[in-house]
């Protein structure tokens, strides 16, 4: 069935073949009959890496296949979303090893994208966490691959966008929570050189992000907020809250009920946004708990947010830069700051050390921005691009819908053998994307 898609900045949109499965079988024979696939997920990542000619929706390969309460374990079918996996165990005492700003992604796009959130630096992507999986691969055969087993496959499918085949199935670790909320602590920071120092300050802390206001110039350049938490413990919740620890009571959810326009989003607008937000904080620190879901998907109680950034679209702009190279990100918020072009989200956060084929974390700062679609947009990106590569950075697949294949090669260092790794098993160049070629890494 022919179909518009585009993933959450509604930039590029594109009209592909969609098809849906939910037997194994069924898959496996579609991909031994068909080239230029692409696996998709629920369409949360917000480039071009699931678009492509044809597309393979995995929602209704949705299945929870066992859930293993004494250690924690996990296995489900690759559509289940993140959402429907809290649903069930949360209440059983356990939470997610790895989660990013959204709960409505899908377990396969959560490898696909190897995806990290505010605990990185303590315990990592969700790569790490991972048992063992299923792929099939491009002559259309099931391969169970772990960090032990077919391990080429195994790292060159987390981070690697789909371009090694399809997930089906994953298997992967829980942790262990005795309560459904965070001990938060919220820090306002006058600029950029004390929020850097706060975060070495609070490093202690499980969880750490800060919101930076990007169009600030003088004293207050960088000025954020800085927001590090930890699941709390029954003690610690007040009497209401202690008669159900695990147990959040649902909120009404708003929504941007269509597109709006795009003279909205302006310099204007974004400063008045940032000057309130940082306000709101009337003192320097506060300290609460919190359910874990405005904690840590905030966006997620707005419906439909996208549309807010109207009918062209936005792209988010998230880079990694080694952690010594904070001039780098000096270099890049006074770019962002002179330009005016200030973004609602900016979120800044420390990665650990990890060592990986295709990933995108290192140690380092990752900041993400989202844009607007607009005239001049991609020339200033550009600019940043070349910030980002001469202080030894790089940019995220899964946020990526623009950049020019010569700054994805010169970026990644492994980046020659993962895609010798995906030649090997995507054969007949079965699985193609319009990242994959844009970037020259299927032809």
């Amino acid at each position: 069935m022919q179909k518009r898609l585009a993933n959450w900045g509604n930039y590029p949109a594109i009209v592909s073949e969609e098809s849906s499965f939910t037997q194994e079988d069924q898959l496996r024979r579609f991909i031994g009959e068909n080239t230029h696939l692409i696996a998709r997920g629920n369409g949360r990542c917000y480039g071009d890496a699931s678009l492509g000619e044809h597309s393979i929706s995995m929602l209704k390969y949705d299945k929870i296949l066992d859930l293993d309460t004494d250690n924690g374990i996990l296995e489900t079918q690759a559509g289940v979303t993140l959402d429907q996996i809290l649903d069930l165990i949360v209440p059983k005492g356990w939470f997610l090893p790895v989660t990013p700003g959204t709960k409505f992604i899908t377990v396969g796009g959560a490898v696909a994208s190897d995806v990290h959130g505010k605990n990185h630096h303590v315990e990592g992507a969700f790569s790490g966490h991972i048992i063992d999986m299923d792929v099939i691969t491009g002559d259309a055969t099931v391969t169970c691959c772990s960090p032990e087993l077919h391990a080429d496959l195994f790292w060159a499918t987390c981070g690697g966008m789909g371009l090694t085949g399809v997930i089906t199935r994953v298997k992967f670790r829980l942790k262990k929570i005795s309560t459904a909320y965070i001990k938060q602590a919220q820090i306002k920071a006058k600029n950029l050189e004390e929020v850097i120092r706060l975060f070495e300050e609070y490093k202690h802390y499980t969880y750490s992000m800060a919101w930076i206001d990007c169009l600030q110039k003088g004293d207050s350049f960088g000025r954020s907020i800085l927001i590090v938490g930890e699941h709390a413990n029954p003690d610690e919740l007040n009497a209401r809250q202690q008669a159900s620890p695990l147990k959040l009571t649902p909120k009404r959810k708003l929504a941007v009920p269509f597109n709006l326009p795009s003279f909205i989003l302006n310099t204007l607008t974004v400063k008045a946004f940032n000057w309130l937000y940082y306000g709101k904080n009337i003192k320097r620190e506060i300290h609460n708990v919190v359910p874990y879901e405005p904690f840590f998907y905030p966006l997620d109680a707005i419906l439909h947010w996208n549309r807010g950034y109207g009918k062209a679209g936005f792209v988010q702009y998230q880079f990694v830069l080694p952690l010594e190279q904070k001039d780098g990100l000096v270099a890049i918020l006074k770019r962002i700051s002179d330009k005016g072009w200030g973004s609602f989200l900016a979120v800044l956060k420390v990665f650990g050390k990890q060592e990986s084929l295709i990933s995108f974390p290192m140690e380092g700062y990752t900041l993400a921005l989202d844009f607007p679609v607009r005239k001049g947009l991609f020339a200033f990106l550009d600019e940043l691009d070349e910030i980002v590569l001469q202080y030894g950075g790089r940019l995220y697949l899964s946020k990526d819908a623009r950049m020019k294949q010569e700054v994805f090669w010169k970026s990644y260092p492994h980046a020659k053998r993962f895609a010798e790794i995906v030649a090997r098993y995507n054969s007949g160049n079965r699985f193609i994307s319009l990242q994959s070629e844009r970037l020259s890494l299927t032809k």
